[in-house]
């Protein structure tokens, strides 16, 4: 029994340190492993079929809007990088340097990149020339480097996963409408699949992507009451275009700029799936993203017929669309038990001699631990349908815990107290000056986190400095 018990006794309760919880769920569950590369982690069997996962379905809803992948080069010359002088200014600080090609230094740096816009621009520099090359839809799957200082598994490592979509289009009014469509797409992919309620809006000019004319981001809230940017679309409008000589022949064959976007989602999705549904026993996964929806648990394995029933039932499920595994080693069921909810995996039929003499089943909810006795013929239809009810049951879970910790503010004294003793978002008028933005950060490290399309009047005046206010706001502390 003390060896069962250890398994979960090795994650810190995220009520004493929500930290340590977290990376202790990230080992435990065998998500990542360290590396003797400082900075970076190695992405286990475990995390990595979440990523598949989810490069899958977001590939899919891309491809629907007409998107096509494609790769660029890793290397970015120092030259092309400095030509848009915004965006080299936001990136500078975290940029990995190639000075040495083997033995020989090269006559010009490069950088690995950090995100490639500058490899888009250069390229359709050469690719569009006329405006029946437009629109350019393309998005590439790859890993990019950031050298930060200060890393976590998933939220924030020097080299990470992710997507980068990259587009061209002839007008102004068309690089907005991709703009927010793939905003969209993200805030559909979040809420459906893995169950987290977002909010979507615009970021302030301070917190916009270097060189964009307008970004816009779907913020989610952990369940420590942090928030999480976890996408991003940005419209550049003609500035990239004009920096790199990004020009078309429209239909009157006069030269136009080209308007572009770029939107990307990273793995540290992966980190707010752990901190939106984890809990003390592990990861908690809601069923659409799961690698495993079901995990099949022998008990008392060698008494007759309990095997063969076991991979009768496994074959059944699988049969009925589940993705469906097979515990067949040796370990006790209660250690299984234990596995099985640290890992995440949505439903657990366990299955013992007195249940196939009984032709029957146990079925164990991971996020509620709810027990229901099943007939082995319903079986399949049964668990297709509470995976359905647990992917919706963690989706208003979530849901009612962020709406549990949002908080109006209408004066700077409320605020502040909201800031210091309630964890979560904080809505609030803004006059639209980033001096006020810059003292709410420095007097109580919170950060704007967007501009909701769906705006709230709170007040006739900024939570900052009394002047009118134009947007309400959501505010927070941020990973």
């Amino acid at each position: 029994m003390a060896k069962e018990k250890k398994l979960v006794e090795a994650i810190t309760s995220m009520e004493e340190d929500f930290a340590r919880w977290y990376t202790d769920v990230c080992i435990k569950a065998d998500l990542i492993g360290y590396t003797s590369v400082k900075g970076c982690m190695a992405i286990k069997p475990a995390g990595y079929a979440l990523w598949e996962n989810i490069q899958a379905e977001l590939d899919r809803r891309f491809k629907e809007t007409g998107v096509q992948n494609v790769y660029m080069p890793m290397f970015i010359p120092e030259s092309l990088l400095q030509k848009e002088k915004d965006h080299v200014e936001g990136f500078a600080p975290e940029v990995a340097w190639v000075t040495h090609g083997g033995l020989d230094e090269l006559q010009e740096r490069m950088c690995v990149r950090p995100t490639s816009e500058t490899l888009f621009c250069d390229f359709y520099a050469k690719d569009i020339q006329s405006h029946r090359d437009l629109p350019r839809l393309y998005n590439q799957w790859c890993s990019v480097v950031r050298w930060e200082k200060t890393t976590r598994p998933f939220l924030r490592s020097r080299e990470f996963l992710w997507q980068e979509g990259h587009t061209a289009h002839a007008t102004e009014e068309e690089a907005e409408e991709r703009t927010i469509q793939m905003l969209n797409v993200y805030a559909s992919f979040l809420e459906d699949v893995l169950a987290i309620p977002v909010i979507k809006g615009r970021k302030t000019d301070k917190e916009k992507f270097a060189g964009a004319a307008s970004t816009y981001t779907v913020e989610a809230l952990m369940h420590d009451g942090k928030a999480l940017q976890s996408g991003t679309s940005h419209n550049f409008g003609d500035g990239f275009a004009k920096a790199f000589g990004v020009q078309y022949t429209d239909k009157n064959n006069q030269l136009q700029y080209v308007h572009q976007t770029s939107w990307g989602m990273t793995t540290r999705v992966i980190g707010a799936l752990i901190m939106v549904h984890g809990d003390n026993s592990g990861l908690v996964l809601p069923p659409r993203i799961a690698p495993t929806q079901a995990m099949v648990i022998p008990i008392r394995q060698s008494a007759e017929g309990v095997m063969d029933k076991a991979v009768e039932v496994k074959a059944a499920l699988e049969a009925a669309g589940i993705r469906t595994a097979l515990d067949d080693s040796d370990k006790s069921p209660g250690w299984k038990f234990s596995e099985q909810e640290m890992r995440g995996i949505p439903v657990r039929v366990e299955l013992g001699p007195k249940d196939v003499a009984a032709g029957q089943a146990v079925l164990v909810r991971r996020d509620t631990r709810e027990k229901q006795i099943v007939p082995i013929e319903n079986l399949a239809a049964v668990t297709a349908e509470l995976l359905e009810t647990i992917q919706k049951d963690l989706f208003e879970k979530a849901l009612a815990h962020r709406e549990a910790h949002t908080y109006d503010a209408v004066t700077y004294e409320e605020f502040s107290e909201i800031a210091d003793t309630k964890p979560g978002f904080i809505r609030a008028m803004w006059c639209g000056e980033e001096a006020c933005e810059n003292k709410i950060k420095d007097d109580l490290s919170v950060t704007s986190r967007c501009i909701p399309g769906e705006q709230v009047h709170l007040a006739d005046t900024c939570i900052c400095c009394g002047k009118p206010a134009k947007k309400m706001v959501y505010w927070g502390k941020a990973y």
